[in-house]
């Protein structure tokens, strides 16, 4: 038996409960799924997060309409496979989210501590290590994201927006290769290797509070959850409700920081400063709301997908000695 302590069930499947080697393929495959089919959302709101007012796009479904009619069903997965490389870092976020959570459960170590702050510290922990592995091809996919291509007679994209800082000209015959190719070319010669970590802090600034926060008031919502539902209602509903209001909640309050980050890595910007002054100076009190409607949808579809693949996988890895105590 763990050290850890078996309740009538358990409402937290713990690091030491699972077989890792069921976990982690089935974790990545479930994170792969979740952003095949939520990935239009993020280019949608990147889109929309780098447009200056609203020259281009009038809200989510217009820019959803406008993409596809120019650019078709490849635009809106416009930069998918360098950002599915992310999966990989996910194998890393989850094992230091879980791993963090493991050591501050040892009493030996520091101590009881809330669960609710457990989560928030993992949560915080996961995303710098995160962060720091995916912010080059973040950068390179939202480089991706914001080129157009416009169909005229020379097949060249024509920037009307400021979106193509790095004045790149695209031709309709290049393969993914060759743009992805290009734009490493182009930032490497402007930036050097430095180019490809453009807004590093500016993403731990964004990221680091979101995926803390998220995990945090994940676990609080679940736990208030349990008491106001009847026992009967499935535990996994109440974790997916929980994960979808902490989506909620934490999209509300770090938006302005990630429309900071999206501006600093794709509009080479010089710093956070002098991002948050652009963007007063251009959108005022609408700063805080930019690309807001597109965020909330986004994250309560990927905070509701991904806890239902997160918390199944986990039962379904959980070892022999606590099936038992598992409730769906």
């Amino acid at each position: 038996m763990s050290a850890v302590e078996t309740p009538h069930f358990i409402r937290t499947i713990e690091w030491d409960m699972m077989d890792k080697t069921k976990f982690f393929p089935l974790s990545m495959l479930s994170s792969f799924s979740v952003r095949c089919c939520l990935y239009p959302l993020t280019v949608i709101k990147t889109r929309l997060q780098v447009q200056r007012h609203n020259h281009m796009y009038n809200g989510m479904l217009d820019a959803c309409k406008k993409i596809y009619q120019v650019e078709g069903l490849s635009g809106l997965y416009r930069g998918f496979w360098i950002s599915s490389i992310q999966t990989v870092s996910g194998v890393f976020y989850v094992s230091t989210y879980e791993g963090v959570r493991h050591i501050l459960g040892q009493n030996d170590v520091i101590g009881n501590i809330d669960s609710r702050i457990k989560s928030l510290i993992a949560g915080g922990a996961a995303s710098l290590v995160g962060q720091t592995i995916v912010v080059p091809f973040d950068i390179l996919s939202q480089h991706l994201m914001v080129l157009g291509i416009n169909n005229n007679k020379h097949g060249r994209y024509i920037d009307k927006m400021g979106m193509n800082p790095l004045g790149l000209i695209l031709e309709p015959g290049k393969s993914r290769a060759q743009i992805s190719a290009d734009i490493i070319r182009s930032i490497y010669q402007r930036d050097g290797y430095r180019g490809f970590y453009r807004g590093y802090v500016a993403s731990l600034c964004a990221y680091v509070p979101n995926s803390a926060l998220w995990w945090g008031l994940y676990t609080s919502y679940q736990e208030e959850l349990i008491k106001v539902f009847p026992e009967w209602v499935s535990h996994l509903f109440i974790q997916a409700l929980a994960g979808t209001l902490g989506g909620f909640t934490t999209t509300i309050i770090t938006n302005p920081l990630d429309i900071v980050r999206a501006r600093l890595q794709v509009q080479r910007l010089d710093s956070m400063f002098s991002t948050f002054k652009v963007l007063w100076v251009e959108e005022r009190l609408q700063m805080f709301t930019k690309g807001l409607s597109a965020r909330l949808v986004q994250s309560a579809c990927f905070s509701f997908s991904i806890i239902i693949g997160y918390e199944t996988i986990k039962r379904f890895s959980i070892v022999e000695e606590y099936k038992g105590y598992i409730r769906w």
